[in-house]
C-alpha cells in the first residue's frame, strides 16, 4: 500500500509512538519484564534469553510459562544452572506450547555448557569484518550454542536466517542486551554489540503495521522481509533503527489502524499511558 503521507510525517508518527511505548509502563505485561527481576547482569541475560525463546503466542502466556521455567532456578539462575545435575534440570520441567521438556533439557544442558566457559552470551554474537546485521552471526552462535543437538527437532527453536527465517525471538534477545537503558525498558548490558546494527523482530503486529503504512512489501515474514524492513528503518535512524519496534508492535496492539493506514490524523488516538 502506497503512503498517504508524506515520509517526514510518517516518521514523525512512528516517532510519537516509539516514545510512547518505550517507557517502564510498557514492561509489567511485556515477557521482558521476566529478566527485569534480576540483578546480576549474566541472570538478566540468561533469563531474557530463555525468555525470548519462547516468546511466541499470547504475552500473559508467554510470562507464565517464564515464570514456571525460572521459579525453581532462584535469584541466581546462572549458578544454579552450572552447578546443577541432568535429574536436577529434568525436574525443572522447561516447556512452552511446542517447546517441549526435550527441548528445555538441552537448551538447559547447552547454558551449563557455555556459562562453565564464557562470562556472557555476547561472545556468541559477535560480527566480522564487512557485516552489518546479525544475521549470519546468529547462525554461528546458533551452532556453537546447540552443538551435537543442532539436527534435532529441538534445533528449530534457534531460528535460522540462513534457512531463510525471520529469526524473531533472536532478534529480539538481541534488542533487549543491546539497546540502550536510558528509557528504562531495553538493557543495554552488551558493550561491543553496535545497535545500528540490530534487525526488528518481525512478528504478525509489527508485518501488518509496516505494509500498511509503506515500509515493507513482501507478504511472508522471512528473512527477506526482515532486510526490507531493515533498509526503510535505517533510513530514518540509522544509529537506533529498532526503536520503531515498539512503535510498530504498539500501532498494531492498539487497534489504531483501521481501514486506512494513518486514519485523518497523525496524532495518536489513545495513549499508551491512559
Amino acid at each position: 500500500m502506497a503512503q498517504l503521507i508524506s515520509p517526514e510525517d510518517l516518521q514523525a508518527w512512528l516517532e510519537h509512538w516509539a516514545l510512547e511505548y518505550e517507557q517502564p509502563d510498557f514492561i509489567p505485561l511485556d515477557p521482558i519484564s521476566i529478566p527485569h527481576r534480576y540483578e546480576r547482569p549474566e541472570d538478566i541475560e540468561c533469563v531474557a534469553f530463555m525468555t525470548a525463546i519462547i516468546a511466541w503466542g499470547r504475552r500473559s502466556s508467554i510470562v507464565q510459562s517464564a515464570e514456571r521455567m525460572f521459579d525453581p532456578l532462584g535469584d541466581s539462575p546462572v549458578a544454579t544452572l552450572v552447578d546443577a545435575t541432568d535429574d536436577d534440570m529434568r525436574s525443572w520441567h522447561w516447556a512452552h506450547r511446542t517447546f517441549m521438556p526435550e527441548d528445555g533439557l538441552r537448551f538447559m544442558q547447552s547454558l551449563k555448557r557455555w556459562y562453565q566457559s564464557h562470562s556472557s552470551l555476547e561472545k556468541g554474537f559477535g560480527l566480522k569484518r564487512g557485516e552489518t546485521d546479525y544475521h549470519a552471526a546468529i547462525d554461528r552462535f546458533r551452532a556453537s550454542f546447540a552443538g551435537d543437538w543442532l539436527e534435532t527437532r529441538s534445533a528449530k527453536h534457534l531460528a535460522s536466517p540462513a534457512q531463510g527465517s525471520a529469526a524473531k525471538r533472536l532478534h529480539l534477545f538481541l534488542r533487549w542486551m543491546v539497546r540502550s537503558s536510558r528509557r528504562g525498558v531495553d538493557f543495554g548490558l552488551w558493550t561491543q554489540t553496535p545497535a545500528a546494527y540490530l534487525s526488528c523482530p518481525l512478528d504478525v503486529h509489527s508485518g501488518n503495521v509496516g505494509r500498511a503504512i509503506g515500509l515493507l512489501e513482501r507478504k511472508a515474514n522471512d528473512r527477506r522481509a526482515v532486510l526490507e524492513l531493515d533498509t526503510a528503518l535505517r533510513r530514518m535512524d540509522p544509529e537506533d533503527p529498532v526503536r520503531f519496534d515498539f512503535a510498530l508492535f504498539g500501532i498494531g496492539e492498539s487497534g489504531i489502524l483501521k481501514e486506512s493506514p494513518l486514519g485523518s490524523s497523525l496524532n495518536p488516538i489513545v495513549p499508551f499511558s491512559q
